[in-house]
């Protein structure tokens, strides 16, 4: 059974999936010991996702975002870097103790906090 942090870490990064992602995960606890859940994509694959902060949660759905995409068809990049489109996804780390989405070429330079991604208007 997982743990109350882990959750509210999980609801935390689904809230970004949901604005920016065009996938949605079948979200399952599993019927053994793992304890974290097991995301499901649309063609029935399912991946488990467990970690102990925001960023390594957000680390594991973002894995299960861009294998979900690419198994759609779509671009797999997700979250989608803002300052280079068509280009990269953003990355997830702590900085200054603050789980954020990173640019990979700007460095740890956040450019958003986990959990508060825009809606965009066309999900990819």
């Amino acid at each position: 059974m997982a743990d109350d942090a882990f959750v509210r870490a999980l609801e935390t990064v689904l809230r970004d999936l949901r604005a920016q992602c065009s996938v949605r995960p079948d979200v399952r606890e599993p019927e053994d010991d793992y304890p974290g859940f097991i995301l499901y994509a649309p063609d029935g694959t399912g991946q488990g996702v467990y970690g102990v902060g925001l960023a390594e949660v957000a680390d594991g759905v973002q894995d299960w975002a861009v294998e979900a995409l690419w198994g759609e068809g779509k671009p797999a990049v997700w979250p989608e870097c803002p300052a280079h489109p068509d280009s990269h996804p953003l990355g997830a780390a702590v900085v200054e103790e603050v789980a954020v989405w990173v640019c990979p070429k700007e460095g740890e330079v956040p450019v958003y906090r986990i959990g508060e991604l825009p809606p965009c208007d066309a999900n990819r």
